[in-house]
């Protein structure tokens, strides 16, 4: 072989090894590239992955908030709605309370009551007897000294006082009361008088005590009605109560 043959070859198989090693480096860098992209797509899933469960979770916190804010709001409301009934209602039961005390009291007012509780029906109105000047001008009472004794019907005191309060001794301590009717009620032989002339005294209120004072056989009370504030214009007493509703 001559020299520049061998020259040739030579030459020929370096650039070969040349190509092959390049070659070779090429693949490399394909195979290092294509790895590198591999973990940049799965870093890329992870982290895709995890924001979204990030966002999820974020998501149920504040349904879970906003559903225990609607629960309170909706249980203030149902309290207040309550306390809103109940204040409703106890207004109106007041009302009627004051419905009814306002018609207890006009009924009342209306109304007469016996002047004494608790006692026996004595000597009768137009009764004949040693101890009166002609016949009996009232009611008696028969009760112990010291009972109460109240306002047959409201109205004004116009007398009040011992000597009958004017109508004479036979009376002791007495009180007259005009009503609104233009009806008068006497109550005599008191042992204490507890109103005085020119006060309004209302239905079944405290004005005395009983007693015997007066002309009297026993304590009693002496109850009259009259149609003017002075003796001699008595009316059968009784019969005028029991005409009112009252039983004697």
């Amino acid at each position: 072989m001559s020299p520049r043959l061998t020259s040739r070859s030579s030459r020929t198989s370096a650039l070969r090894t040349r190509a092959a090693v390049l070659a070779a480096g090429f693949g490399m860098s394909a195979v290092l590239g294509a790895g590198v992209a591999v973990a940049a797509d799965t870093t890329s899933v992870g982290t895709s992955a995890s924001a979204s469960a990030s966002v999820s979770g974020v998501a149920s916190a504040v349904e879970a908030q906003a559903a225990a804010q609607a629960k309170a709001a909706k249980t203030a409301a149902a309290a207040k709605a309550k306390a809103a009934a109940a204040k409703k209602a106890a207004a109106k039961k007041a009302a009627a309370k004051k419905k009814a005390a306002a018609k207890a009291a006009a009924k009342r007012a209306a109304s007469w009551v016996h002047p004494v509780r608790k006692y026996t029906l004595s000597a009768k109105f137009a009764q004949a007897g040693g101890m009166w000047q002609s016949t009996h001008s009232g009611q008696d009472f028969a009760v112990n000294s010291g009972t109460d004794v109240v306002a047959a019907h409201g109205g004004t005191v116009v007398k009040a006082g011992p000597n009958g309060a004017g109508d004479g001794p036979a009376y002791g301590n007495a009180i007259v009361i005009r009503h609104g009717n233009g009806t008068y009620s006497q109550y005599a032989h008191l042992s204490r008088i507890d109103v005085r002339v020119g006060q309004v005294v209302r239905t079944g209120q405290h004005i005395a005590r009983s007693g015997n004072t007066g002309n009297s056989s026993g304590p009693h009370l002496h109850f009259e009605i009259r149609r003017t504030a002075d003796y001699g214009s008595a009316i059968d007493p009784v019969a005028f109560l029991r005409a009112k509703g009252l039983s004697l």
